[in-house]
């Protein structure tokens, strides 16, 4: 196997999707794997600094994922990080089901959430 150069890299469709039926809603959503900085920004709005400690902090925790990954047909986010709290509002059922296929598509593992809750 060659070794890929930058520009190849860079041009790597590489964020998988997959469709998710959510008969609470009626219908399906697509659903995108997190990229690099997105899967940062989603770790870190889950923990919480408290002096010089940090502490995991699960509020809003699927909703929060749903609005990174949930996207159109053309891989651009349907909900912004504002509607994150009305989002928290839908049914646990249908956000678990879209967070547990956001989780496996972004390579977040179940013990990466222990992890956090332990440091």
């Amino acid at each position: 196997m060659a070794y890929l150069n930058r520009e190849q890299i860079l041009q790597i469709q590489d964020l998988p999707t997959e469709d998710v039926e959510v008969p609470e809603w009626g219908g399906k959503v697509r659903v995108r794997g997190l990229t690099g900085a997105e899967r940062d920004k989603f770790e870190a709005s889950i923990v919480v600094r408290k002096g010089n400690r940090t502490e995991f902090n699960p509020e809003n925790m699927r909703a929060k994922l749903v609005a990174m990954c949930v996207v159109d047909e053309n891989g651009n986010r349907l909900f912004t990080d504002e509607d994150i709290k009305i989002l928290g509002q839908k049914s646990a059922t249908a956000l678990d089901r879209i967070f547990q296929v956001a989780q496996k598509l972004s390579g977040l593992r179940p013990e990466d959430f222990e992890e956090m809750q332990k440091n």
